[in-house]
């Protein structure tokens, strides 16, 4: 296929430039492959009228690549009649996509240059065939390193190694050394500080131990990424910290000291743990229980929202603090629209009067629950690895044909259960009372003052169960119109007395 100019005309050319996270070509990054590839269109005499550019996305991998979708639109518009391009694996790697390249350049009289592999004259079974060889060598390679790179994983994570990636937030000690590391977007080589991933980071290591014992204490995710940002803490790319990620840092078995692959735990990781395994898996089982209660959407703003209970005549549901119907003032309010709404600033100060005169009671202490008796935490953790072990030992003799369908299911379903009752055990034994920062304090009432509202209502799902039943008109016996007796308290705990 002819591809210079002829009399006066020049060729018109386009060039398309790639680089992915598997740094082939090399390791050139796009700039310098734009650069070999502008060269050659020089040295051919070529008018280059546009260069396409895909940064970090693998031909291999399947995702959509923009601008190689917009040079192939352009293509068939006649933009060009050259393709410039490092090498072919630059190109594409799926036989698909090649075939789709293929059949657009023989319809469109379209001749495919590269600085690395020379002239592919599509327009010819030869160098079709050439170009599909290529691309089956390209496939094999991105196939190949792909398995070297997941079987040097999965070794470095049964040998309790860090396995690369992000910096977890909590370890990553400078070493003093640097090390050469390469621009994703560019391919530049930059210096970079040598971490140490087996040694924790102080200041990160104490913010999630913070963390966990906060949940323990029943402390919600949202008051903790309050946190996060008031104290200016960051993951570890410099973002702020969302719901989301507090939560995935949580629950992430590093934490504890376990190393994982493929989300399976496959034993105790070289690194050093920053909280203890049983706080670790009782932060998990409070994260993962269905049962736990959350409020969807906005925060709550008021200490009895979706805990107090409508007593209106049948009525058990929950109620909401709402200003509607034209009230001046927030009010209680069942969902279900009956009755009149109670105002939610009297009834939270008289709940929180009551709550704060119960426990500063001589017998509160006798409010508090006993500690787990005969609870060995070393024998559950044993446990739940053995059981660990056991599913483990399913799934191989599952996958190797040796086990139906239905024995594994059923085993792995009894395995699950276990689990998730030594996980439970787990949690009770470390998992602390709402009350115990309350009872016993010099000042009850100033402990009570400096607890987040979330911690406020940890302590009444706790302690009381709230209910506003329908209230007397007219005035009360002291006075006013706010009936006191329609609150009525019935306490989850009694003194042992």
């Amino acid at each position: 296929m002819k591809t210079t100019q002829t009399g006066g005309a020049r060729t018109r050319a386009v060039i398309y430039c790639r680089i992915s996270q598997d740094r082939t070509g090399a390791g050139l990054g796009v700039d310098r492959q734009r650069e070999d590839c502008e060269a050659l269109a020089e040295r051919m005499g070529w008018d280059v009228v546009e260069v396409y550019v895909d940064n970090d996305v693998s031909a291999f991998s399947g995702k959509l690549r923009k601008d190689y979708r917009r040079m192939l639109a352009d293509l068939d518009d006649g933009k060009a009649t050259v393709v410039i391009v490092w090498h072919t694996d630059r190109l594409t790697r799926s036989i698909v996509e090649l075939e789709e390249y293929i059949e657009l350049s023989d319809r469109r009289g379209i001749a495919t240059h590269t600085v690395q592999a020379g002239t592919i004259d599509l327009a010819t079974p030869s160098g079709r065939m050439t170009a599909r060889i290529l691309g089956a060598v390209a496939r094999q390679e991105s196939e190949h390193k792909g398995h070297r790179v997941a079987r040097a994983r999965q070794q470095k994570a049964m040998a309790g190694e860090w396995a690369g990636g992000i910096r977890p937030f909590g370890w990553g000690v400078p070493t003093g050394e640097t090390k050469k590391k390469v621009d994703r977007k560019t391919g530049e080589e930059t210096e970079a500080p040598e971490l140490d991933m087996a040694k924790v980071v102080p200041d990160e290591a104490e913010a999630l131990r913070f963390w966990v014992d906060e949940i323990l204490s029943g402390a919600s995710l949202r008051s903790l990424v309050k946190w996060c940002a008031d104290k200016g803490i960051t993951t570890t790319r410099g973002n702020p910290v969302t719901h989301v990620e507090l939560r995935d840092m949580l629950m992430r078995p590093r934490n504890a000291g376990i190393a994982v692959y493929k989300g399976e735990e496959v034993g105790r990781g070289k690194w050093e743990p920053i909280v203890d395994e049983a706080k670790h898996r009782a932060v998990v089982a409070i994260l993962m229980d269905p049962a736990r209660k959350t409020t969807p959407g906005a925060a709550p703003k008021w200490l009895g929202s979706l805990l107090y209970r409508c007593g209106r005549g049948d009525c058990t549901g929950y109620v909401t603090v709402t200003q509607s119907g034209g009230r001046r003032y927030p009010s209680y309010k069942c969902p279900t629209g009956h009755g009149g709404g109670r105002r939610a600033e009297v009834v939270d100060q008289y709940v929180e009067d009551t709550i704060v005169e119960r426990l500063e009671k001589p017998d509160a202490h006798e409010l508090l629950e006993p500690a787990p008796e005969g609870v060995d935490v070393a024998a559950l953790q044993a446990e739940g690895e053995q059981i660990r072990a056991r599913m483990r030992d399913l799934g191989g003799l599952f996958g190797a044909g040796e086990l139906e369908l239905a024995p594994f299911t059923e085993g792995m379903e009894t395995a699950r259960a276990q689990l998730d009752g030594v996980t439970r055990q787990l949690a009770r034994a470390v998992t602390a009372d709402p009350l115990a920062g309350l009872v016993g304090a010099p000042d009850v009432r100033a402990a009570w003052k400096a607890l987040e509202l979330d911690r406020k209502r940890a302590v009444l799902r706790s302690l009381v169960e709230v209910t506003l039943r329908t209230p007397r008109p007219g005035r009360m016996p002291d006075g006013g119109y706010f009936d006191y007796e329609a609150v009525v308290f019935q306490w989850k705990r009694a003194t042992r007395s």
